[in-house]
Parts: structure tokens; sequence; C-alpha cells
């Protein structure tokens, strides 16, 4: 589980107020599963997630039901992979859980996962007028409301359609690179991005072992001060 790892590094302290701060918590940053590591999941301000490897995992009952909406980066495993249970887990709410994601991402879900033969379609049940997920695509490039923050969806470099994120509000923001080979992608969009935080940059392997790194699409350590 520890070949894929997500790092952050924080640029600056924050001399917001708390009304203007982020509020990110970070439930797994690992790769695989095991007892003591989870798979790829933020949550932010308590109500969004980003990337749901192992939100069932890592939050009660209480605190998945205050999630409105999962915003993914891709429809790989390590980074979808509790989804289903916690929709399971939503199921009957009055207000539906919204996935979030580019075209492609979505596209993947439905095909592969959420199909009737994976797992059950929810956008339909209970029924079609009051389903238990709805879909919303969302344009890279664009920023998107999400509760009270803003997200922007970033293409980068991955073996499937892949994101990373900026996440804003009035006060401060965050970059999330998501998986990715080395590319200036995340620096590019850093040096832009106003009141920068921190970043969350997902790397995988050891620096021994770039070449695998490289032909899984991901980043390894060495690549980070390069």
């Amino acid at each position: 589980p520890s070949s894929h790892l997500t790092a952050a590094v924080v640029l600056k302290s924050s001399a917001v107020s708390s009304r203007k701060s982020l509020a990110i918590r970070v439930l797994g940053p690992f790769g695989g599963s095991a007892p003591g590591y989870r798979m790829t999941t933020f949550l932010v301000d308590g109500e969004t997630a980003l990337d749901a490897g192992s939100l069932t995992d890592a939050l009660p009952l209480a605190a998945q039901r205050r999630i409105r909406r999962v915003v993914l980066t891709h429809a790989h495993l390590d980074h979808v992979a509790s989804l289903p249970f916690l929709i399971e887990n939503l199921y009957g709410r009055d207000t539906p859980l919204e996935i979030v994601a580019p075209a492609p991402v979505i596209a993947a879900l439905r095909r592969d996962i959420f199909n009737d033969s994976s797992w059950p379609d929810f956008s339909k049940l209970p029924s079609r007028r009051r389903p238990t997920v709805v879909y919303r695509s969302i344009a890279a490039g664009r920023s998107f409301a999400a509760g009270p923050a803003r997200f922007t969806a970033l293409p980068v470099d991955h073996v499937v359609p892949a994101y990373g994120y900026l996440v804003s509000n009035a006060g401060a923001s965050v970059l999330f690179s998501g998986d990715t080979r080395p590319t200036t992608a995340p620096r590019r969009h850093a040096a832009r991005a106003p009141r920068l935080k921190a970043i969350f940059l997902e790397v995988s392997f050891s620096d021994s072992q770039a070449e695998v790194a490289s032909a899984s699409s991901k980043w390894p350590p060495i690549s980070c001060i390069e």
C-alpha cells in the first residue's frame, strides 16, 4: 500500500480567518488497502469528498450522511472503491448524492461499475423521480461551486482520463494533482492560483522503481525535486 502516497507541500501558513479557510481532512493517502492504510480520499469542508477510496472505512455513518457530493479525479478503483458502499449507506435520503467529474470519468463509472451488473444503477433507485445519485458532468478548466468552495478540474497525464483539482474560496486555494506522470501542469496551475496554501501531490513507487512508475503513468518521488 505504501507504494502510492499523497504528499502535502504546505507553501504558506494560513493567516485567514476560519470562515475563509478550507477545512481539508486527509482520510486516505494510499494507493492500496491494508489495515492502517486507507486509499485516496479527502474531505473538504465536511460536505465534499474528493475521491472515494475509503470514505466508508474512514467516516462514521453520521459523517457519511453529511456528504453532499463526491468529486472524482478518475475512475481507478483506489480512488472510487468505497463509492458503491457510500451510495448504499445513503439510500433513500431526501437529497441525492452528487457525483461530480468531467464526462469521461462519469462515463467510465456508469459503464464499468454502476451498470446493474457490477453494482446497481442508483440513478434510478428507488425511482427515477427520486434517485439516490445524480451525475454532474463538469468542464475542465471551468470552476464550479461545491458547497462553500469552488473546484476547477485540471487535465493531467495518466493512463485513463484523469484530472487534478484547484480548490479555492475567498481566503485560500489548494492544489490536488491526482494521479499523473511527471508533468509541468501542476506547477503552471500553482503559479496562477490565488492565495495558494498547499499542494497535494500523488507520488508512487520508490526512486529505484522510477521505470515502473513511468510505465503506469505515475509520479516517482525523485521527480518532485527536479
